[in-house]
């Protein structure tokens, strides 16, 4: 009998700045106990810098605009898929040493064992990050 896998985490936040620290606590409260020392901190990057990027860049209407999350374990990996209703496609920016900004997908480039931006299939873009875990912790 094949191994039955988990159900994706799904949350979907208001395209508000508070948002951000939400997010990234709903997801590390879904990763496992015993993976929290190994992939917490990074995850919990990734997730505040995709997020930050979908609700600046990807919504229009604070109080309409939602950002959505998906986490799932596959493949020795974790994960995150961030997406907005935007249709833009996000893009690593090279910013000078003097840029106050642009540099998150740098850092996701960097964590990232893998990543790519898809266009969804009704509207909006998803940045997709993977984490490789080791199984067993």
């Amino acid at each position: 009998m094949p191994e039955i896998p988990l159900v994706p985490a799904h949350w979907r936040f208001p395209a508000h700045p508070a948002s951000v620290r939400r997010a990234r606590h709903a997801v590390a409260e879904s990763l496992p106990h015993v993976l929290r020392p190994h992939l917490g901190d990074d995850l919990g990057l990734l997730t505040s810098e995709l997020v930050t990027n979908a609700i600046r860049h990807g919504t229009c209407r604070e109080d309409e605009d939602l950002v959505e999350l998906v986490l799932w374990p596959a493949d020795g990996h974790y994960w995150l898929a961030v997406s907005d209703p935007g249709i833009g496609k996000p893009e690593v920016a090279r910013p000078d040493t003097n840029s106050e900004s642009g540099r998150g997908l740098i850092l996701v480039e960097s964590l990232a064992t893998a990543w790519t931006v898809r266009p969804r299939p009704t509207r909006g873009t998803s940045v997709i990050a993977g984490l490789s875990f080791h199984q067993g912790g």
